[in-house]
């Protein structure tokens, strides 16, 4: 699958200002014009400010000559009315900084989302979900406030210092160049400081992605951790996690803690110059005391933007560390690659293996400085399927069969691209499944597994999974051919029902039986059942029963089985052993071969062989 179009832009980068500018184009120009109405508001902003010390000067100057008391009362009222605009403005430009903002980190959360979805197998068995969670939320949050407050702080300051220096210079050639001297230092400091704390601030993110990858995965298994009395262990291991994130927090803490100190001391060289050039000049009678307070007015102008753009650059800091991050994700391009454009005939599908083999891949996830995100791709492991060479005719089911690790659900994985083979070549209806859009291949190919994944939401979100365009009398036609209306009639709110996280409220038969019409509502060509039934309750076994023979109905299975009853079912029976076909046939003639295994496995007992 293709990068998403924003990520491919800009997807291969360092960490610089550049890098920085790339997002910022990629991601706003859809939002140009709010962008040039912030600039307006922005800039206007800015004028109001620098208008409001003139004001007063003429205020104080007036007033120091005896001036009459309405032209007073005008400055006064001049001077009210321009600071009300000014906050009516500053807070339009705000709201408007905020909207564009958030707008641009989900588009890029958008982005990360498709593009991890369109990522390997391999990479999600790498990284545990809490880490990619804490990626694609964590980091892009990170550069929300990078979007929403950098362009109306920095930007928006570093116009109103050049506005200040421009005034001042316009007074006194002197006192400009003073205070432009003293602005220079303390930029000075400040960019050199922010190199130094990159790196924690990095590391600081990096830490938290172990966080959260590790309570998601001791959450999930919250169970398991509790029947077996591991939960003084797992408190231990978070405690260690824990302690990892709060060191290395505290070091990036101190480094930013550093940069405003190191602001806070080039302020005491600035009111030192504006207050000694101010008295010079004044006593020498070269300026009113009206510019000497417009000198002090204009440096505590220069104070305020200076000190945001330092609390600014700590949050550059933290949205550098967050684009090298997500750069990196980003990097991580899929092996599997979308189809051609070949299309599969419609209704039931023929299923041919052409001398396949497949073993998966060493891919190890490695700890990178900046991101945590690079997998090391090595050669191909020991196969676990080697030379499968079979054909299933449209419309035959084929029972499938074979102990744990025999290979059998690493063989539907294939079917449905989520791996390639190592050699060899998969057909589905005549054409190879690497020519096939993935969006098709998927949509022409269902699977009912033990392990149902249901959401928190209505019946209906969980059967259509969310598509709106699946109408209720299409969700009903489909519940009742399978047999299963008297079941939706039983629900008490009928599709309204709502589930809670997980399929609360359902049984394990009843679970079972949305995964079913979940595949019947989208017509598959071909339909895989791995051990579906094995999980039944009494109450619905024959509702699933019913079901089962619905949905194989002029279509193509494949059967994974451990009980004898599933595979009743099966036209042909396959049994794997060590990723190799040991046996394919005919179930019934395999069935009446007294020294085939399928015969042997009859007499036994499927489920005390199969193990």
């Amino acid at each position: 699958m293709a990068l998403a179009p924003g990520l491919a832009i800009w997807c291969i980068m360092n960490i610089s200002l550049g890098n920085h500018q790339n997002l910022f184009f990629t991601y706003l120009r859809p939002q140009r014009w709010r962008v040039a109405l912030l600039a307006v508001l922005l800039l206007g902003g800015i004028g109001l400010e620098l208008l409001n010390p003139q004001i007063l000067r003429t205020f104080i100057d007036t007033a120091a000559q005896g001036g009459a008391t309405a032209q007073l009362t005008r400055a006064a009222l001049l001077f009210i009315a321009v600071a009300l605009v000014q906050q009516l403005v500053t807070v339009a430009a705000a709201y408007m900084s905020q909207s564009v903002g958030w707008s641009a980190t989900n588009a890029l959360r958008a982005d990360l989302v498709a593009h991890c979805l369109g990522l390997d197998m391999a990479f999600h068995k790498a990284h545990t979900p809490g880490e990619l969670i804490e990626r694609v939320d964590g980091d892009v949050n990170a550069l929300a406030m990078f979007f929403s407050q950098f362009v109306i702080l920095v930007l928006g300051n570093g116009l109103l210092l050049f506005g200040v220096l421009v005034l001042l210079y316009r007074e006194d050639w002197r006192v400009g160049g003073a205070m432009s001297l003293f602005v220079l230092i303390a930029l000075v400091a400040l960019n050199r400081i922010r190199s130094f704390a990159v790196p924690q601030m990095t590391a600081e993110r990096e830490a938290s992605a172990v966080v959260f990858g590790f309570l998601e995965e001791r959450l999930a298994g919250l169970d398991d951790i509790r029947a077996n009395g591991a939960g003084g262990h797992v408190l231990n291991g978070f405690a260690h996690v824990g302690r990892d994130l709060y060191l290395k927090g505290r070091r990036a803490g101190i480094q930013g803690s550093r940069m405003w100190a190191a602001s806070m001391a080039v302020f005491v060289l600035g009111y030192t110059l504006a207050l000694g050039l101010g008295a010079y000049l004044y006593g020498v009678g070269a300026i009113t005391i009206g510019t000497v307070y417009l000198f002090f007015q204009y440096t505590e102008l220069l104070r305020r933007p200076l000190e945001q753009i330092a609390d600014q650059l700590r949050e550059f800091q933290r949205a550098s560390a967050g684009v090298a991050r997500i750069g990196q994700l980003a990097q991580v391009a899929p092996s599997i690659h979308d189809g051609t454009g070949a299309h599969m005939p419609p209704g039931a599908l023929a299923v041919e293996f052409d001398a396949l083999s497949f073993g998966y891949t060493d891919e190890v996830a490695i700890g990178d400085r900046a991101s945590g995100l690079e997998i090391a791709r090595g050669q191909a492991s020991e196969l676990v399927l080697d030379n499968i060479q079979f054909t299933l005719s449209p419309g035959q089911v084929l029972g499938l069969l074979g102990r744990t690790g025999s290979g059998k659900t690493t063989l539907t994985r294939l079917l449905f691209r989520l791996y390639d083979p190592t050699a060899g070549a998969i057909r589905l209806g005549g054409v190879d499944l690497r020519a096939v859009p993935l969006a098709e291949l998927r949509e022409r190919i269902g699977i009912v597994t033990q392990d149902v994944q249901l959401f928190g939401a209505t019946i209906r979100d969980n059967l259509t999974l969310f598509d709106r365009t699946i109408d209720d009398a299409r969700i009903i036609a489909a519940l009742a051919e399978l047999g299963l209306r008297q079941w939706l009639d039983a629900l008490p709110n009928g599709l309204d029902t709502a589930l809670g996280a997980g399929g609360t409220g359902l049984s394990a038969g009843e679970s079972q039986l949305l995964a079913f019409a979940r595949v019947f509502l989208r017509n598959p060509g071909l339909v895989i059942l791995d051990e579906a039934s094995s999980r039944l309750d009494p109450a619905t076994e024959r509702l699933i029963e019913q079901a089962v023979g619905r949905l194989l109905q002029g279509r193509t299975g494949i059967i994974i089985a451990h009980r004898l009853a599933t595979v009743q079912r099966a036209d042909e029976i396959m049994i794997l052993e060590d990723g190799r076909v040991v046996e394919h046939g005919p179930r019934a003639a395999l069935a009446a071969a007294p020294d085939s295994r399928f015969a042997t496995l009859l007499r036994v007992g499927m489920a005390e062989v199969l193990v």
